[in-house]
């Protein structure tokens, strides 16, 4: 803990050792901007294709075809808000969201969300521990047993990768990422799907006994709330300006990559349940659940030994890229809630222990073919948690408290709370039917799971309507903030956005010693944005005034011929050049010049006629500047030459 100077303590870093290491090129390059902000959203990716979500999506796809496909596009859709609104808290506020989540709820809950954060990412890591030793035992014909055990081997390739930096820890799991996408495009094509059925699968619709079940499952498994905590903690690993230019073009480059990522990590988990479709539900085989079952059956399937081969290799990359992200998470949330830093090796074995011991115990105790029920009980218990995670995120993204004028927009809050409802409704639900499938079946008639299970219920219940309602409550009674919170929630400072560069740019001139100046103004400007230049001049005469367009004298016949010698002089410039005469009021008329021909830009020189210095420096000014809504640039005539 650092104390401040005026000893307020100050929020430790996230990640301290990949903090703002990372560096972002000032040039404005979209592409090498892009490829310094690429990453983070690859290392959260991962937790949308880890093995917890096989496991759902072989199911919907062997059980009721591409009917679900539309609940996993939607499921994929709102992780994608989500994970937008990670990275924007992270670089808004310079936060991650355990940290942000202890500064805005009491010490004693903090530590509760903690522990809740916690039983989450063991239950990820059971399910990596579980795929990934279900993978080694299809490919190489390991006991599971001893797969579980060789999982622990992973900390070190962690621990090498955490010690050489961000980047090469990024690259590594894009390259398992590469690696599932190319197996899982292998068994989509081997597996023929139906291409017209696979389009009415995005059309919404629940077919089926256990349509709702397996698409309340999807759900649970496709959202993952320790990728909530980590994206925010991973974008600060860029040096971004804390500007506003800085924050929004941070927020631009991350979204961009939260899309293009999950985009992956969607085509994935359908690529999954098309395989399944166009695999075991098309042969009938429609209760296939489990991942060996599904390994077992595709060879005589699609009469093909690279699929099941292929099918090995995508599950243990996907388990091993899971378990890089889900040791960060745990790091970030111990530091963030509790302020407890480990080392990185105790801090991966702590993880791991906890997960190997239920998957050992199962496997000891029930046999192999138990595991089945294992990963989806760690996906239940996942759903548990993902509501503690997706509301205080949503209150905090919403509070100017946090965020100041970061922070999101109506509507964008809108669509998160209908989201976090979607997710607190859906998954409520699909705990009552475990819960009461439970209390219905193994514990019928028993006392103690009234005693524990259900109190322990009703208690999280409890503290998600406490997570739900307090933080409305403090934010309409402007509860003051930690004093560690920095400048952005405090003061704003206005968002500068470059201006589009001018397509025309209007030239009022009035042939005099004033035009040389205004007209290389003019002249710069136009060749710098690639503009037109329109000449203006206003006949002023009483006459003028009187007869307006009307006005055929020598001295509108002589301006005219000035304004052509100008337009013809500015075309050997290289610039593009019309010209437009007006008559009468000089305000009235360039008014109507502008409402005509809707230049960007208008350009007026700082002495002429006298009604012309008037206008730039007299009362008139005002008048047009009232009347027009087009920018004004007010050039002052060169100073006379020593005679």
């Amino acid at each position: 803990m650092v104390r401040g100077p005026g000893g307020d303590d100050r929020e430790p870093r996230s990640l301290g050792e990949l903090h703002r290491s990372v560096a972002v090129p000032r040039l404005p390059t979209f592409w090498r901007r892009l490829f310094a902000f690429a990453g983070p959203a690859y290392l959260v990716s991962v937790g949308y294709m880890d093995p917890g979500n096989w496991a759902t999506d072989i199911a919907a796809g062997a059980r009721l075809g591409y009917g679900l496909l539309w609940i996993l596009l939607l499921s994929s859709m709102t992780a994608l808000l989500l994970q937008t609104l990670s990275a924007r808290l992270g670089i808004a506020s310079g936060m991650d969201l355990a940290q942000a989540c202890r500064a805005m709820f009491p010490g004693r809950l903090a530590i509760v969300l903690w522990l809740l954060a916690e039983v989450a990412i063991v239950a990820c890591d059971l399910a990596e521990v579980l795929g990934t030793a279900i993978g080694l035992q299809l490919l190489f014909g390991l006991p599971l047993l001893f797969g579980v055990a060789l999982t622990t081997l992973d900390t070190f390739v962690l621990l090498f990768l955490q010690s050489r930096g961000i980047r090469l820890m990024e690259a590594f799991v894009v390259v398992l990422i590469v690696t599932v996408g190319v197996c899982l495009g292998i068994e989509v094509f081997l597996a023929r799907p139906d291409l017209d059925q696979v389009i009415l699968g995005f059309v919404p619709s629940l077919a089926g006994d256990q349509a709702l079940y397996l698409a309340i499952g999807i759900l649970g498994a496709t959202v993952m709330p320790h990728n909530l905590y980590l994206h925010s903690a991973l974008v600060q690993s860029r040096v971004i300006a804390q500007t506003p230019a800085g924050i929004r073009s941070g927020v631009r480059f991350n979204s961009i990559d939260s899309v293009v990522a999950l985009s992956g990590a969607f085509f994935v988990n359908a690529a999954l349940l098309v395989m399944a479709a166009a695999t075991f539900f098309k042969a009938g085989a429609t209760d296939v659940v489990e991942i060996q079952e599904a390994h077992r059956l595709l060879e005589p399937l699609l009469g093909s030994r690279i699929a099941p081969l292929a099918f090995a290799v995508a599950l243990i990359a996907a388990g091993q890229s899971s378990t890089i992200t889900g040791t960060l998470a745990g790091q970030i949330v111990m530091e963030g809630f509790v302020r407890v830093r480990l080392r990185p090796l105790a801090r991966r074995l702590v993880t791991r222990g906890l997960a190997i011991v239920p998957a050992a115990l199962t496997i000891l105790v029930f046999g192999e073919q138990a595991t089945g029920d294992l990963l989806v009980l760690s996906q239940v218990v996942l759903s548990l948690q993902l509501s503690f995670a997706v509301i205080p995120l949503v209150h905090l993204v919403s509070d100017r408290r946090f965020m100041g004028q970061y922070r999101v927009s109506r509507l964008i809050a809108s669509a998160s709370w209908l989201a976090a409802a979607a997710i607190a409704g859906l998954n409520s639900s699909l705990v009552y039917q475990a819960l009461s499938g439970w209390l219905e079946g193994p514990a019928k008639g028993a006392v103690w799971p009234w005693l524990t299970v259900v109190p322990l219920t009703v208690g999280l219940a409890g503290l998600l309507i406490y997570v739900t309602v307090v933080p409305a409550w403090q934010r309409r009674r402007k509860k003051v903030v930690p004093s560690y919170l920095g400048v952005h929630g405090k003061a704003d400072m206005p968002a500068v956005h470059p201006a589009e560069p001018p397509r025309l740019i209007a030239t009022a001139v009035d042939f005099t010693g004033a035009d040389p100046a205004v007209l290389s103004h003019a002249v710069m400007l136009a060749r710098a944005a690639g503009s037109r230049i329109l000449l203006l001049h206003v006949v002023e005469s009483g006459a003028a005034r009187l007869l307006g367009a009307e006005l055929a004298d020598s001295e509108a016949h002589a301006d005219q011929a000035r304004l052509e010698l100008y337009a013809a002089e500015l075309q050997e410039l290289g610039v593009q050049t019309t010209y437009d005469l007006g008559f009468g009021d000089p305000v009235e008329a360039l008014a109507r010049h502008m409402l005509e021909h809707k230049p960007q830009l208008l350009v007026l020189g700082a002495h002429g006629h006298q009604v012309m210095g008037d206008l730039v420096y007299g009362t008139t000014v005002d008048k047009l500047r009232h009347r027009i809504r087009t920018p004004i640039l007010v050039v002052p005539a060169a100073p006379a030459e020593p005679g």
